[in-house]
């Protein structure tokens, strides 16, 4: 590394190093408040409701962590990178769907108890109250974003119509809080759990706001990015060159993407996670889409001068999260944006190979760029073409050890399709290489 990029990228582990710390302490904290907090306010008329009671203060504890980890917060994704924190928020998601039926069922199996009635007789009495009213469409909303986001179901929708049922998060965190204020018990008991409590959500709305709206507005207010140049680059695939004022303040790394809008040309809804294709620079950013979606077919046609609306950069995959000097590259069909911006940045110091994965050569997307890139830094560059089969077999544990004997003393960033993906990590494991030595890129997004 130059003497200017080591300090800071050491810098930036030792703040990831205390982000990561603050984070687990913040959590377990308040696991121990809520527990704290059921304790406090002391056990209810039966065991049924008692339960049910402790399983609400769990739901509004996991939906307000849900928030943070939606809120895409600079500091929280610095430290564990977007695709990991879209694996908390899918765990998540599926612990709120259990307690959205676990709370409601207990607290109302309580009350039928107590009233001597069914179960459905209570339900049905309960609802007529506008509080419970409220908790029970939030809670129909809860099911439904849940549903479907479950794999299969995702399968089947558009990334804009899946956004656009993501949204649906707002009105649950309204109809969840005006549920808390007329029905939450525990965090009543004290002036102290209600200066907690409703510190809490103020605390995880404001992230909210603040991630999701206001840097936004303020970066974009502040940069002005408009499309400069588009560039065909195959049949399909089309870059889009984007300038603006002052944009190395962005602080982008190559590797990251960023969340692109643009108004005029397309609705304020469709919105895509686009890596950047090149290593960032002081006057542009670029970005490659393959033409699959609504979205990204559409960049072709982009006028020039068309406003840009950018959030970002979000993502761990960069050179600064590197533990091992030297580095193998791994690309999958338009997985390789991020790729070759990699292999452009000049934090990435040390050897390095990259195997990039196509069906047929002419489907190689900035082949030519990776040429030059890997002829200009000394780099070994394998293209593996084929169809995949018994025969072909690109990134079986035995093949990878052979085109990289040395993979397990190697940082690995792998960036493709999931099938491949997630072949490439099952040969990492039966590898035995370091799992913090392994930096995937899924193109998945919390919230």
């Amino acid at each position: 590394m130059t003497a200017v990029t080591q300090p800071r990228v050491l810098t930036f582990r030792r703040s990831v190093r205390v982000a990561r710390v603050a984070i687990v302490v913040f959590i377990v904290v308040n696991l121990v408040a809520v527990q704290l907090m059921f304790v406090a306010a002391g056990p209810g008329k039966n065991f049924a409701g008692t339960l049910g009671r402790l399983l609400g203060l769990y739901l509004a504890l996991a939906m307000a962590l849900q928030l943070l980890l939606v809120a895409r917060l600079a500091t929280v994704d610095r430290a564990f990178g977007m695709d990991r924190l879209t694996t908390w928020h899918r765990w998540t998601g599926q612990a709120i769907f259990w307690l959205v039926l676990a709370h409601p069922a207990f607290v109302l199996l309580g009350f039928a108890r107590l009233d001597g009635i069914s179960f459905l007789a209570e339900t049905a009495d309960l609802a007529k109250q506008l509080p419970v009213r409220l908790g029970m469409i939030a809670a129909v909303l809860i099911l439904v974003i849940v549903v479907l986001s479950i794999r299969v179901a995702r399968r089947r929708l558009s990334y804009e119509t899946w956004h656009a049922i993501h949204l649906l998060l707002y009105v649950v965190v309204l109809l969840g809080v005006l549920h808390q204020v007329y029905e939450g018990t525990a965090f009543k008991a004290t002036l102290f759990t209600q200066i907690y409590w409703w510190g809490l959500w103020a605390f995880a709305i404001g992230a909210l706001i603040t991630g999701r709206l206001l840097v936004p507005m303020i970066r974009n207010a502040r940069h002005r990015l408009r499309v400069a140049a588009v560039v065909e680059e195959s049949a399909d695939t089309v870059s889009v060159h984007v300038t603006g004022r002052s944009v190395d303040r962005l602080g982008a790394q190559a590797g990251q993407f960023f969340l692109w809008r643009f108004p005029g040309h397309n609705g304020w809804w469709q919105v895509n996670p686009f890596s950047l294709s090149a290593a960032p620079n002081s006057r542009s950013l670029r970005l490659t889409a393959k033409g699959v979606g609504a979205t990204s077919a559409g960049l072709r046609d982009l006028p020039i001068g068309t406003r840009v609306y950018a959030e970002g950069p979000y993502g761990a995959f960069t050179a600064a999260h590197r533990v091992r000097a030297a580095s193998v590259l791994v690309a999958g069909g338009i997985g390789v944006t991020p790729i070759r911006s990699l292999l452009e940045d000049p934090a990435l110091t040390g050897h390095v190979v990259v195997l990039y994965r196509v069906r047929d050569a002419h489907d190689a997307v900035l082949l030519g760029e990776l040429k030059n890139l890997a002829d200009v830094r000394h780099a070994r560059l394998h293209l593996l073409t084929g169809r995949t089969g018994s025969d072909n077999q690109p990134f079986a544990p035995e093949r990878m050890l052979a085109l990289v004997p040395d993979i397990t003393a190697r940082d690995v960033y792998v960036c493709g399709p999931e099938a491949m993906t997630s072949s490439v990590l099952d040969s990492l494991r039966r590898l035995r290489v370091p799992r913090r030595q392994v930096h995937a890129e899924r193109f998945r997004l919390a919230g």
